[in-house]
């Protein structure tokens, strides 16, 4: 006897009517795997094969999900309203889907709900569309995840004090998701996390409520790759990489954003998935650590290092520019090979090189400090007392997530400097127990200096005054590159 598949619900629309069963969403996993049983034992008694039975609920599942992602009338949810989470849940919406926002920071939800962004890639208009016509809204209510057909967990991935992973708020996340879990949920982390975390510490977690992944739902990992500082790459136009604990897992997440992204990466598994955001942003420490020693090898050989890079520039191939600085910033590069290090030692694997850049880059702080104190010495002037201008706080625009010049203000008001800061996207920053406000930049302010360092390079700062009326400028990003004078030195 031919069976056919069935497309809406249950084991439904087969060939015997005598095979209908009730819809699969419907009741507790246990009444769920009853209903089953039946459906497989009376099959049986009609001379059908049990695995045949068994293939039968998956299609449903699968089916269903499928048809809902490609008619856009699947609930979409987001939990972590950040930068990566909020540019997301916009992208989804502007694509048709209904879709909701959770997030504990009832300022993010009440900001989103406003249609007023937060985010720098996120803006107004386009937060405040998707908002008005019923598109988008956000919540701190977790039961808001039961009515959800996706969801894509967009949580913060710390490090402890020890540099260890802190998975605390995908755990967290997931527990959530398990207690509101029910037949035909496709889940998708985001978060960054070392290999071997969507399969050893999310699915057991999900597969406690006794649904089973790949059957009951689905579950998969695909790595965030968001930068809301370049507008020419975003949500839409960067691949994504999937990787799905099962074929059906991958299948069914790689079609969800087929939906609002415009070319799609399957790859084999979530470890490799996993392992892709760590490379990325591991290749990145690894040679900005280079950068940083061939920065500060040429201060010792008295070569401008600017102008070997721009030099090295003009090789058309083999050759990625990158920059030394006063510090690493932001959620990834500062963190990300560290999840790699520590996965690898667990392993019993040595990671030295990765180990080595990260101790590197975790040293520039410090380095730019003593480089200050050795100008200001120059000057017949200490650290202690001086009056030092820090220009541009956030590492990226107006991100000063874990940004190395907060540690650099840090250390100079450890060291006793007079310590105050100019940058137009962060308004105030606590710095060594003290709050900092933000100063408006202008001639007067300059000349009462001591010393100003340039930490950040944006546009919004007007280099040529501070070029002519600072008394010494201790320019870490090469941004007076076209002026000259013997107050003006570089890092």
């Amino acid at each position: 006897m031919e069976i056919r598949q069935a497309p809406l619900i249950g084991l439904g629309n087969l060939s015997n009517p005598q095979l209908e069963a009730a819809p699969m969403d419907q009741g507790t996993p246990s009444q769920t795997s009853e209903k089953l049983d039946k459906a497989s034992r009376r099959i049986t008694q009609m001379g059908l094969r049990a695995d045949t039975v068994a293939e039968n609920p998956l299609n449903y599942v699968q089916q269903t999900l499928e048809q809902k992602i490609c008619d856009h009338s699947a609930n979409l949810g987001v939990i972590g309203l950040g930068y990566v989470g909020l540019t997301l849940a916009t992208e989804m919406a502007q694509k048709g889907f209904r879709v909701t926002g959770i997030d504990i920071d009832g300022g993010k939800v009440e900001s989103v709900n406003a249609g007023v962004s937060y985010v720098l890639g996120v803006p107004n208009e386009s937060l405040f569309s998707v908002v008005a016509n019923g598109a988008l809204r956000a919540t701190q209510s977790l039961a808001a995840m039961e009515a959800l057909d996706t969801i894509s967990i967009c949580v913060p991935t710390p490090l402890r004090k020890n540099k260890d992973p802190d998975l605390s708020y995908i755990m967290a996340a997931v527990e959530a998701i398990h207690n509101h879990l029910r037949p035909g949920k496709l889940i998708v982390l985001e978060s960054t996390t070392y290999p071997g975390t969507t399969r050893e510490v999310v699915l057991p977690i999900l597969e406690k409520s006794g649904l089973k992944a790949g059957r009951d739902f689905f579950l998969a990992y695909s790595p965030e790759r968001a930068d809301p500082a370049d507008k020419a790459f975003t949500t839409c136009n960067i691949p994504k990489v999937i990787g799905g604990i099962t074929p059906r897992c991958t299948e069914l997440a790689t079609l969800l954003y087929q939906q609002f992204t415009e070319r799609t990466v399957p790859v084999s598994g979530p470890e490799s998935a996993e392992m892709v955001k760590l490379l990325e942003n591991t290749f990145l420490s690894v040679n900005i650590a280079l950068a940083n020693e061939v920065s500060r090898m040429c201060g010792k050989l008295h070569i401008n290092v600017w102008e070997v890079i721009e030099a090295v520039k003009t090789k058309p191939f083999d050759f990625m520019p990158l920059y030394a600085g006063p510090g690493l910033g932001g959620y990834c590069i500062p963190v990300d090979p560290y999840y790699l290090t520590w996965k690898a030692r667990m392993d019993g694997f040595e990671p030295r090189l990765i180990e080595l850049a990260a101790i590197i880059n975790s040293q520039l702080p410090g380095f730019t400090v003593n480089r200050i104190a050795g100008v200001l010495n120059k000057h017949r002037k200490s650290v202690n007392g001086s009056r030092v201008l820090a220009l541009g706080i956030a590492y990226k625009n107006d991100d000063a997530h874990d940004s190395g010049a907060l540690e650099v203000l840090r250390l100079l008001l450890e060291e006793g400097a007079n310590v105050s800061y100019s940058d137009p996207y962060v308004p105030k920053v606590e710095s060594g127990g003290e709050i900092l406000v933000s100063t408006n930049l202008t001639p007067q302010i300059l000349q009462s200096m001591d010393c100003v360092v340039i930490l950040t390079d944006d546009s919004a700062f007007d280099y040529a005054m501070v070029a002519a009326h600072s008394p010494l400028v201790l320019d870490c990003r090469n941004s007076l590159r076209s002026f000259s004078g013997s107050n003006i030195l570089s890092l």
